[in-house]
C-alpha cells in the first residue's frame, strides 16, 4: 500500500514537472511568434509607465506642506491638512455642485445626442456622403478649446458679436451682455461641449452598429417594422454593451473637468464663476494665486479616489443586473 502511495506520488510530481516544462515551452514559443508585435507595443507601454504610473509617486505632496529647500521628501508631514483646506473654503460646496451637474448633463445629453447622431450616420448608405458627413462632425473635436474660446467670443462679444449685432435684432430683443450674466452660461457650455464632443463619441457608437448583422434588420423589414421600431428593438438593445462602457468611463471622470471648456471658453470672468467654476478651474486658481501645491494635489488626489470609487459602484450594479455587461 505505501508503495502504491509511493508511485502515487512520484508520478504526480512527474506530471507536475512535465507540465511546468510544458508552460514555459509553450511561453518561450509565443514570446517568439509575437516578439515583433511586443517589440511593437513596448515603446507604448514605456510611455503608460511614464506619464500614468511615475508620477503616482508626487501622491505624498498631498499629505505635505511642500517646502522647495526642503525638496518634496524633506518637506513637513501635514497629514490631512490640505485636504481640510480644500473642503472648508467658501467655495466647496459651489464647485462641487457645478463639477456634479455639469458632468452628469454631459454625460445624460452626449449620450443620447450621440446615439441619435450614430443612427442618422449608419442610414446614409452613400459611401462618400457618409465618409464626408463623419468627418464635418469629427472635426469640433480636433480643434483646440483655445479656437474655440475664441469662436465663442465672436458670436458673443457684447460689442460686436454676431448674435449681438445680427440674431437678437431680429427677434427684437436687446443685446446682452453675455460675459456678465452668469445664469445663461449653463445652457452655453452645455451646447459647447455636445458641439465639440458628440462627433467623436458618436464615431464610437456607430462602428457599434456596424458591426450589427444585417440579418435582424432584413427580419424585421419582412415582418413590416417601421425604421424606428428597428432602432428601438434592435440597434438601442445591442449598443447596450458600449452604451455601459461609455457611461462606465464617463461616471468615473466625474470629478474631473474639460480645464479649457470651464477656464477659456468663459474667459475666466469672475463674474461668471458662480456657474463656471469646477474644482479644476478653482485648483488652478488657487495655485497660480497662492502656490499652494499640496492643496492642488489633494484635489487631485480625492477626484481621482472618487472616481474610482464611482466606476466599481457603478460596476457593481450593472453587474447585479447584468454581468455581461460589467467591466469586470
Amino acid at each position: 500500500m505505501e508503495e502504491l502511495h509511493k508511485t502515487n506520488i512520484i508520478c504526480y510530481e512527474q506530471g507536475e514537472r512535465d507540465m511546468r516544462r510544458g508552460f514555459h515551452a509553450n511561453r518561450i514559443q509565443n514570446i517568439r511568434k509575437h516578439g515583433l508585435l511586443l517589440v511593437m507595443i513596448l515603446p507604448g507601454i514605456v510611455y503608460l509607465f511614464i506619464n500614468n504610473y511615475l508620477p503616482m509617486f508626487g501622491i505624498v505632496i498631498a499629505f505635505k506642506d511642500i517646502n522647495f529647500a526642503k525638496g518634496i521628501w524633506g518637506s513637513d508631514w501635514v497629514g490631512f491638512d490640505n485636504f481640510a483646506y480644500l473642503f472648508q473654503t467658501q467655495d466647496a460646496w459651489v464647485i462641487t455642485r457645478n463639477t456634479l451637474l455639469y458632468n452628469g448633463a454631459f454625460i445624460v445629453l452626449g449620450t443620447v445626442l450621440s446615439i441619435a447622431v450614430a443612427v442618422l450616420l449608419n442610414e446614409v448608405k452613400k459611401r462618400f456622403a457618409s465618409r464626408l458627413y463623419q468627418s464635418i462632425i469629427l472635426l469640433p473635436y480636433l480643434i483646440s478649446m483655445v479656437i474655440v474660446a475664441y469662436l465663442v467670443l465672436a458670436l458673443l462679444n457684447e460689442e460686436n458679436g454676431f448674435v449681438n449685432h445680427y440674431v437678437l435684432p431680429l427677434l427684437g430683443i436687446d443685446p446682452v451682455s453675455w460675459y456678465a450674466d452668469s445664469g445663461k452660461w449653463p445652457f452655453i457650455l452645455s451646447v459647447v461641449y455636445l458641439w465639440k464632443n458628440v462627433g467623436y463619441t458618436c464615431i464610437v457608437y456607430l462602428a457599434s452598429i456596424v458591426g450589427i448583422s444585417q440579418e435582424y434588420y432584413e427580419s424585421a423589414t419582412l415582418d413590416g417594422a417601421s425604421k424606428w421600431r428597428q432602432v428601438w428593438s434592435i440597434t438601442l438593445p445591442l449598443l447596450k454593451p458600449t452604451m455601459v462602457i461609455m457611461v462606465l468611463l464617463a461616471v468615473g471622470r466625474i470629478f474631473n473637468s474639460d480645464f479649457g471648456l470651464f477656464y477659456q471658453v468663459p474667459l475666466n470672468s469672475g463674474a461668471l464663476q458662480t456657474t463656471t467654476d469646477v474644482i479644476d478651474t478653482y485648483v488652478y486658481r488657487g495655485l497660480m494665486t497662492f502656490g499652494d501645491f499640496g492643496m492642488s494635489s489633494a484635489a487631485g488626489l480625492y477626484q481621482s479616489i472618487v472616481g474610482f470609487l464611482l466606476v466599481l459602484t457603478t460596476n457593481a450594479i450593472v453587474r447585479r443586473k447584468n454581468r455581461d455587461l460589467a467591466l469586470f
